[in-house]
């Protein structure tokens, strides 16, 4: 059951702790983009970019720094 918990953490190379802060740190980015596209819907003029440079940066944080540490492979970055 242990594994359940700690293989796939171990597979970008932190522990389940480690990875559950930074798993809730992108849920948190994640809603705080999700209320500005909201706010956006109904207010075109406010937030223009906000969400849209939130996934930039969280892709730049989860895929491009991984590759830059030779942890994953694959293009985007």
């Amino acid at each position: 059951m242990k594994k359940f918990f700690t293989a796939h953490p171990q597979t970008v190379g932190e522990t389940y702790w480690q990875h559950m802060a930074v798993a809730l740190s992108f849920a948190g980015a994640l809603f705080g983009a999700a209320v500005a596209a909201l706010v956006h819907a109904f207010f075109p003029a406010w937030f223009e970019k906000t969400a849209s440079a939130k996934i930039t940066s969280l892709h730049e944080r989860m895929v491009c720094n991984r590759k830059k540490q030779n942890m994953c492979k694959g293009g985007g970055c």
